[in-house]
């Protein structure tokens, strides 16, 4: 296989995919949609056994257990993906949307249309799930995607993607609308990035290491799907029932997501009783907690805290700890080691909720709620193809409507320009 020359021919044919695309009526791509969710019911067993390949590679090269997590089609996963796939068809389609119209003193009528962004680049890592994910997104919003997956999941992605390749037949919708990149070589990365004349946009998901390398090679925009180092403080005078609940949610549920807490602070106020019984409760659950040395005081079977662990994403049962003197000091802290990904604050106090909300610049700011909603799918959008932690030209979550652009269009009755 000449990689470089798949690569290009995968990027030119999904550009004469995408141009088919943007005209597809919206039954057609639901039904594609539609299809791919039975197909995944039926195709079950098959689905999970190319993936037990993959996830007993990497117990043999010894992957962590919260990698292992993300790489595993588990019933529960499969179950997620096929709910997904349903509220996707579901949502409408934001192609050909005209989202504002007005009119000019010369009686011309302007108005915004909403149109696909047209050939996707997405370069994700582990998760076998998100290839479908974010197949279905780009399709029902107008968009060709070429999809290059990690090493780790190429079975699994393989499989999934010949299963979307047999809805598409089945509708006589392009094939290329939906394409996996079949080589795990970063030449194919690389050739990817290079297609700036067939590639419109680049959106890489994954680990900081891969982040960088796409943004540092790409002459391609980039969507940066970057780390999320993300963070809860507790109030003075916050419900700590509520706390403990919160945040025990938002460190051990799945700690192998970007939308994990990763860092605590703990208003000094609450931090006597309030710490004591959170860390004996993350113990139980195997947390590893590091502390600034106020919170060891208050606990002093917690490991001191180095420099290092403020802004680090661990994506693991680990869990960085800070005692902070008022709100102000928690704004400050997240402002310097923030990812913009998500933080929340647990409060009973409307003036310092406002002020949280109003003043923390990350993509979702939650009050007294668990940073794990920071997602595409709790927060209505369906599914999601990432969250995006800068701000062009979508900040945060991105679905359908994150996955067009708007164009002009203007209706006039003769009118020539004086």
């Amino acid at each position: 296989m000449n990689i470089p020359d798949v690569v290009r021919q995968m990027a030119r044919d999904a550009k004469d995919a995408a141009r088919k695309l943007s005209t597809l009526s919206r039954a057609v791509k639901d039904q594609v949609i539609l299809q791919v969710a039975e197909l995944l019911k039926e195709r079950q067993a098959h689905l999970q056994a190319e993936n037990a390949r993959d996830v007993e590679a990497a117990r043999q090269q010894s992957y962590p257990a919260a990698f292992i997590d993300r790489l595993t089609l588990s019933d529960k996963v499969m179950a997620a993906m096929v709910q997904g796939l349903k509220e996707v068809a579901a949502l409408p389609d934001p192609v050909g949307a005209v989202t504002s119209m007005w009119v000019r003193p010369n009686g011309l009528l302007v108005g915004r249309q909403r149109i696909p962004l047209g050939v996707i680049g997405f370069i994700y890592e582990s998760r076998p799930n998100v290839t479908v994910d974010a197949a279905a997104l780009c399709f029902k919003s107008g968009n060709a995607v070429i999809l290059k997956g990690g090493k780790e999941a190429l079975h699994s992605n393989l499989a999934l993607t010949a299963l979307m390749q047999e809805a598409l037949a089945a509708a006589q919708a392009p094939g290329a609308a939906i394409q996996v990149i079949p080589s795990v070589a970063r030449e194919a990365t690389l050739e990817l990035l290079k297609q700036d004349e067939l590639v419109d946009i680049i959106i890489p998901r994954g680990g900081e290491g891969l982040i960088r390398f796409v943004a540092e090679h790409s002459r391609i925009p980039v969507l940066k799907h970057y780390k999320g180092v993300c963070h809860i403080f507790v109030d003075e005078g916050a419900d700590l029932g509520m706390a403990e609940t919160v945040c025990f949610n938002a460190k051990v549920q799945r700690p192998g997501v970007c939308n994990a807490m990763e860092t605590l602070l703990v208003h000094e106020a609450a931090a006597r009783e309030f710490l004591p019984r959170m860390n004996r409760r993350f113990r139980a659950a195997g947390v590893e907690l590091r502390g600034c040395p106020q919170t060891r005081e208050i606990d002093p079977q917690v490991k001191p805290a180095t420099d290092a662990d403020w802004g680090f994403e661990f994506l693991d049962l680990i869990l960085a700890v800070k005692v902070v003197p008022d709100l102000t000091a928690a704004l400050e802290h997240i402002a310097r080691y923030s990812s913009n990904h998500t933080e929340a604050i647990i409060t009973r106090d409307y003036g310092r909720a406002q002020r949280f909300l109003h003043e923390v610049d990350s993509s979702v700011v939650l009050v007294n709620a668990s940073t794990r909603f920071n997602d595409g799918g709790e927060l209505g959008l369906g599914a999601e193809i990432g969250i995006n932690t800068s701000k062009l030209h979508a900040f945060g979550p991105m679905g359908l409507e994150e996955l067009t652009t708007t164009k002009f269009i203007v209706y006039g009755s003769g009118q020539v320009r004086t």
